[in-house]
């Protein structure tokens, strides 16, 4: 008997993406980001999230993509994992889709790519491909932080 996972889809670049969705706290639209000095240029600032200050980071500019003006679709996505919440700015985000487990696929590893390798997962829903994202690795949990 296959399971289904829930995924929060969203859109970077016509390409679509997901994020489990027990990792997902709410979406918000973009909303006043106040930069911090100092900071890697893909973290865009801190939110003031309902008396929380929150990061958020630009995925755009984590995934090395072109930058683009933020309009009426983009959203703050903002996850939880190890306690840990942050935001994260995307393209739009459209829906939850559910997923059973055997249309997702372990993610192609790429020869000298490893540690950018955000994308955990490729999942197959109809005839889109999904790419499922490691929060891990795109929050720089559990690395080595070079300061």
């Amino acid at each position: 008997m296959s399971s289904n996972l829930e995924y929060v889809l969203f859109k970077l670049d016509n390409e679509y993406y997901g994020i489990d969705i027990q990792n997902v706290e709410t979406i918000e639209k973009i909303m006043s980001i106040t930069r911090v000095p100092y900071t890697q240029d893909y973290i865009k600032g801190v939110i003031n999230l309902r008396g929380n200050v929150v990061p958020v980071i630009d995925l755009r500019k984590r995934f090395k993509l072109e930058e683009k003006e933020y309009n009426e679709n983009s959203r703050i996505i903002i996850v939880k994992i190890e306690d840990i919440t942050v935001g994260m700015i995307v393209d739009s985000s459209s829906e939850v889709i559910q997923i059973s487990n055997e249309n997702i696929d372990e993610a192609p590893v790429l020869k000298n790519n490893s540690e950018e390798s955000f994308v955990k997962h490729i999942a197959k829903n109809d005839e889109q491909i999904i790419m499922i994202i490691d929060l891990c690795k795109i929050l720089g949990i559990n690395e080595d932080v070079n300061e």
